[in-house]
């Protein structure tokens, strides 16, 4: 893309990849980063939040500095975490945990933080965290198998994916939709915009779906 700076986005999710172009930011590359996203013991939520995206966009970074063609863009990293209180809920891989997490969550409150972290052509970090909280329903044991056998919860914070099935276990939302899907839309377009990228740059080529 000609006429704006290179954008790059740290993450390999396709749940992000697709808010992102939802705002009209298509990326000119994707730079996963291999980061153990294990919380270190007593870690509260928001800071194993922060720290996560923060090492993302450190790896992703690294990676554009050997790319001629994308050294000076504009890197973008994000690390969702779902807590109940100070416990924070694995990203369920296996139909245990996914269990554990959908049960813990039946009928209580939870929040879910996303930290974003934004490298700017200069190589400054600025980083920003938000917070929704969400009240889920009280499940069912029936609804719990159900939902696990849909295969929607693999790889996702907390053991749900709230915009598939699990957005009918919800009751109540308090904060940012985008958020919980995994990258809260208005704070990263405002963090992007006050550093000078032209999030406007795609609107007059997008065409409503």
């Amino acid at each position: 893309m000609l006429g704006r700076p290179k954008f790059v986005l740290a993450s390999g999710s396709p749940r992000r990849l697709s808010l992102l172009n939802q705002a009209g930011i298509e990326p000119d590359a994707l730079r996963p980063a291999d980061v153990d996203e294990t919380p270190k013991r007593g870690e509260l939520p928001r800071a194993c939040a922060n720290r996560l995206a923060r090492a993302k966009a450190d790896a992703a970074l690294k990676s554009v500095q050997l790319d001629d063609e994308l050294r000076g863009a504009f890197i973008l990293a994000a690390d969702t975490v779902v807590a109940v209180g100070r416990r924070i809920l694995p990203k369920a891989n296996l139909v245990d945990e996914a269990a554990q997490c959908l049960r813990l969550l039946s009928g209580r409150n939870h929040r879910v933080y996303t930290a974003i972290c934004l490298v700017t052509p200069r190589e400054a970090f600025r980083q920003r965290l938000v917070e929704t909280r969400v009240r889920f329903k009280r499940l069912s044991e029936e609804d719990i198998q159900a939902y696990i056998g849909s295969g929607e919860w693999r790889g996702k914070a907390g053991g749900y994916a709230v915009q598939g099935i699990a957005g009918s276990f919800v009751v109540k939302m308090v904060g940012s939709y985008t958020n919980v899907v995994g990258l809260p839309l208005y704070e990263t377009t405002t963090l992007l915009g006050g550093e000078g990228f032209p999030i406007r740059f795609g609107w007059l080529n997008t065409t409503a779906v």
